[in-house]
């Protein structure tokens, strides 16, 4: 399995891609891609558990998510996205549900949405052996305060302070960065100021990897963000074969013989 320090490795030299999954089967193909991450987002939310936000995850919900990733993964590393209220609030709470994800769940790191209440919180967990992924810009379980998910780091005030939560992050031990729905010019900059990678949604070209719902990515969502890209058609495939099973079952199709067998034996029952 991948590890941090190969992931910090590749800043400037090779370009990180990351992909969610939130299951066994879809963790199969990306790590069968050779996908470098696999995060276990807190988006499940939106894309499995029928939630409009992200807010409702819960650890639990992200645990038994990121176990079957664990256990269907051999090459990428696996990041578990600390749900909403699940860090920062405690600290003995924050290092507790962090560390059941790789203690338990064998997840190699963990994401945080942060700010400034993060920084010391990163750098207790790197010092306890808890490998953090810094998430800044658009940080959805800030919805409520945003009221929506508009693009973040748009003035010079905003950009300097994303700057410099960045830079403290990375001091405190952040292994790379996730910069969210940010301009492109932005995004440039810190990943130029800083020495870990930056994994960039929404954030132009010039982050050191980049990340995607892999519900977007295949296709899977009846919307994605004006920042994703479909990359194949899964809703339409799974569509079709839906609508295949239906009629093969309403037209007697389905099961043929082929699909049953007999036992002689039992010719006689009645």
């Amino acid at each position: 399995m991948a590890t941090v320090r190969e992931l910090q490795s590749m800043a400037g030299t090779e370009p990180i891609t990351m992909l969610t999954a939130y299951d066994a089967p879809t963790a199969e193909i990306v790590d069968e891609a050779d996908v470098d991450v696999i995060l276990v987002g807190d988006s499940v939310g939106n894309t499995s558990l029928g939630h409009e936000t992200t807010l409702p995850v819960t650890v639990d919900d992200i645990a038994s998510r990121v176990g079957a990733v664990s256990r269907a993964t051999d090459e990428a590393l696996v990041v578990a996205d600390m749900p909403f209220l699940s860090f920062g609030v405690d600290e003995k709470d924050s290092l507790e549900n962090a560390g059941r994800m790789l203690k338990e769940e064998g997840a190699a790191a963990v994401k945080l949405e942060c700010g400034p209440h993060t920084v010391e919180l990163t750098e207790t967990m790197v010092r306890l052996g808890i490998p953090v992924m810094a998430h800044l810009g658009l940080t959805p379980q800030h919805v409520n305060q945003y009221g929506g998910y508009p693009r973040q780091g748009t003035d010079q005030e905003a950009a300097e302070r994303m700057l410099e939560l960045a830079v403290a992050h990375e001091e405190a031990g952040a292994f790379s960065l996730v910069l969210e729905h940010v301009p492109a010019n932005l995004a440039a900059e810190i990943t130029e100021a800083l020495e870990i990678p930056t994994i960039g949604i929404g954030a132009g070209p010039d982050c050191d990897g980049q990340v995607l719902v892999v519900d977007d990515a295949v296709g899977l969502s009846d919307w994605s963000p004006s920042f994703s890209k479909q990359f194949g058609n899964v809703r339409e495939e799974m569509s079709s074969a839906v609508e295949g099973y239906v009629e093969a079952v309403e037209s007697g199709e389905f099961p043929a013989e082929e699909h049953s067998h007999e036992e002689r034996d039992l010719d006689d029952l009645y």
